[in-house]
């Protein structure tokens, strides 16, 4: 399948839009907290300086791209960006809002956050922003979509793939991983993994987010992470505990104990594998270019699991909202409308990030970026046949995903079984949650 044919990228966005409609159940809620007005520009027209909540600014260089694009494109906004740790953004932004922080556009990094946000009306309402705007080819929009209002608007749109070491494999005469299923993943795994202590390369590395394997067993499973029955995580959480056991991947109480980051594991050649989201090639693409690697990558599809037809993945996008408080609005707004146009699609794929608006250019675009490999088991991988949302947007998402990811980790380190573990899932999620 190609990225670039106008049918693909319709079924696209069709797969991209569906899941959300329990976001659409909390429009009620944001009529009742006011959330349909949009706000004046306070001030008398002068320069303005537009604050925009980040995480890790210094290595998610699409915000900077965007920021400086922007700028040059209207005289007279400076950005000003607010900076927090990406694991502490969440709970740092629910906060920030929570207590009237005025930050103009608050960049949303999880559907979750836009549900948690949207529904408190803490966003301004935009949807004259989306009515008005080209937004033909735009992945992830229908996911905003709360009751015919909009809050957001996606910029980019990621989803998981294979990332590979092409000397690692080369080595040792190995094909490059086109087409794997999950069992040919683990045993290419054990096979490309040589050495000991700290020359070891591990044939695979999985981080430690729970997504590695939850969310990846839901979408290739059909299964629901919100019903509070997991055994489609059975396959997936047994294969994984095996390549750990082998020595085939990074052990799980290692990597957490160690701070492992997939950055550094990856552009060292310390393993040969290694699934991850698209947005982790500008990762590799700033480094190279900063001189601190000379990994030789390459992209692939996610393994599969056996008799599965087609390629199937997760994902999810990534969106600006305008702060409800923002005193800057109609300069927000504009910012917002920005990022999600043609010239902001181009900003981001420039810089090796995937942006939600793809067309045969911008594709095109992104794959010409210095140092993006460009063959075509790599454009292959970038064209999967179906991404799921990484976890259904609900209001109890929060709460179950704090439960799965508690359980991941007695999983992972050994102090449960898989049974008990999902077990254990099941009946809290069912107890805790769903009662």
């Amino acid at each position: 399948m190609t990225v670039s044919t106008t049918s693909g990228r319709a079924a696209a966005r069709r797969r991209l839009g569906v899941c959300l409609g329990a976001v659409a159940a909390l429009s009620l809620v944001l009529a009742a907290c006011g959330g349909g007005a949009d706000e004046p520009e306070s001030g008398g027209g002068g320069p303005v300086t537009l604050t925009v909540t980040t995480w890790n600014l210094a290595k998610t260089p699409e915000f900077t791209a965007l920021f400086d694009a922007f700028e040059k494109a209207n005289p007279g906004i400076t950005v000003k960006p607010v900076d927090i740790l990406a694991d502490d953004y969440p709970q740092k932004v629910t906060t920030m809002l929570a207590g009237g922080d005025k930050s103009d556009v608050v960049t949303m990094k999880t559907l979750t956050d836009y549900a948690r946000h949207s529904s408190r009306g803490q966003l301004l309402d935009i949807t004259s922003v989306v009515k008005s705007a080209d937004t033909n080819g735009l992945a992830g929009l229908d996911t905003y979509d709360v009751g015919g209002a909009y809050y957001a608007m996606p910029y980019r749109q990621d989803f998981w793939l294979l990332y590979y070491n092409k000397k690692v494999f080369d080595d040792a005469g190995a094909d490059y991983p086109d087409g794997l299923t999950w069992d040919q993943y683990a045993a290419l795994a054990k096979r490309l993994t040589k050495g000991e202590g700290t020359k070891k390369v591990y044939g695979t590395y999985h981080h430690t987010w729970r997504s590695v394997f939850q969310a990846i067993a839901a979408a290739q499973t059909g299964g629901d992470q919100l019903s509070g029955n997991y055994g489609f995580m059975t396959d997936q959480y047994t294969m994984g505990l095996d390549l750990q056991k082998s020595g085939a991947a990074m052990d799980y109480g290692t990597a957490t104990s160690q701070q492992a980051d997939y950055r550094s594991t990856f552009e060292s050649g310390a393993t040969a594998m290694m699934p991850m989201g698209t947005w982790y090639a500008s990762g590799i693409l700033e480094s190279r270019k900063k001189g601190t690697t000379d990994v030789e990558w390459g992209l692939a599809p996610m393994p599969q699991r056996p008799g599965a037809t087609g390629v199937t993945t997760f994902g999810a996008p990534t969106a600006f909202a305008v702060n409800k408080r923002s005193e800057h609005a109609e300069a927000a707004k504009k910012f917002v409308a920005f990022a999600a146009s043609k010239a902001g699609a181009e900003v981001v794929a420039k810089v090796g990030v995937a942006p939600a608006l793809q067309t045969p250019e911008i594709i095109d675009a992104y794959f010409s970026v210095q140092g993006m490999p460009a063959d075509a088991l790599s454009k292959k991988a970038f064209a999967p046949d179906k991404v799921v949302l990484e976890m259904p947007v609900d209001e109890k998402s929060a709460d179950v995903d704090t439960i799965l990811n508690e359980e991941h980790q007695l999983i992972m380190v050994g102090e449960k079984s898989v049974a008990d573990g999902i077990k254990t899932m099941n009946d809290r999620v069912r107890s805790e949650v769903l009662n």
